[in-house]
């Protein structure tokens, strides 16, 4: 069992990360609770539970389907009891979908993505905003992607590229609303991670990936925490309503 930090960079608050059983969210759960949050891990994988039991008395899995708003609520109330008021929400959990052209696309298929990619992300905001509202202040970071920007790197489905710049829309329409009270929103546009999905998709290096990528290599998710843990820290304070890439220059070309 890891030891308690006494000081860090989020030492006293209170987050939420949605998909952290693997990949990006594993990164940001373990960082979080490192520099000193109160992290309550929250996935569809029973595996995130393990992850829970090795951080520590300030970890706590939540079983959880971003989909559903009556699970939203319940994350927030077992929240609040475990560790008070939410103060950050990192919205990570997302699919990439089928790869199918627009006319070939099964409408199952495109409201799936769709659900998990855009609709939890405004369930999750709704959710935790009274909470953050009844603490004083609040970050909220939306991991879309570099397809919620630039659909121009073959991604793989209409539904993936449109639920991605959904996510970076919806960013900027809910901090211009709650930055008066103090609660900033900002979204996260990775580029190609070496995680689970994207090893999966390609191979351990990227495969023909490389070639779109100015640095020539894949980023760890430990890259993309990075930034996500500085938009989530005071560090951060008068940044809102913002996209902000992690893509080693694929946009730059």
């Amino acid at each position: 069992m890891k030891e308690d930090k006494t000081m860090g960079r989020l030492n006293g608050q209170v987050a939420i990360i949605t998909g952290a059983a693997q990949g990006m969210g594993e990164s940001h759960a373990r960082r979080f609770i490192d520099e000193g949050a109160k992290v309550v891990l929250t996935d569809l994988n029973s595996k995130c539970s393990g992850l829970a039991d090795e951080l520590g008395r300030n970890a706590l899995f939540i079983q959880h389907d971003v989909t559903h708003s009556d699970e939203w609520e319940a994350v927030v109330k077992q929240t609040e009891a475990a560790f008070g008021n939410i103060t950050i929400l990192v919205n990570n959990a997302g699919i990439l979908g089928p790869i199918a052209k627009t006319a070939e696309i099964d409408e199952k298929a495109f409201k799936k993505v769709c659900d998990i990619n855009q609709t939890a992300v405004y369930l999750g905001m709704k959710a935790v905003i009274p909470s953050m509202q009844k603490a004083g202040h609040g970050s909220i970071v939306n991991i879309s992607s570099i397809a919620g920007i630039a659909a121009n790197y073959g991604f793989p489905s209409l539904a993936y590229v449109g639920s991605k710049f959904a996510v970076r829309g919806m960013t900027k329409a809910t901090a211009i609303e709650y930055g008066p009270e103090n609660i900033r929103v900002n979204s996260v546009h990775p580029g190609f991670i070496k995680t689970p999905m994207m090893v999966e998709g390609t191979n351990e290096t990227g495969g023909d990936a490389l070639a779109l990528i100015p640095l020539g290599r894949l980023a760890e998710a430990s890259e993309v925490t990075n930034l996500v843990l500085f938009l989530a820290s005071t560090e951060s304070s008068y940044i809102t309503g913002a996209e902000h890439l992690v893509d080693a220059g694929m946009l730059a070309q």
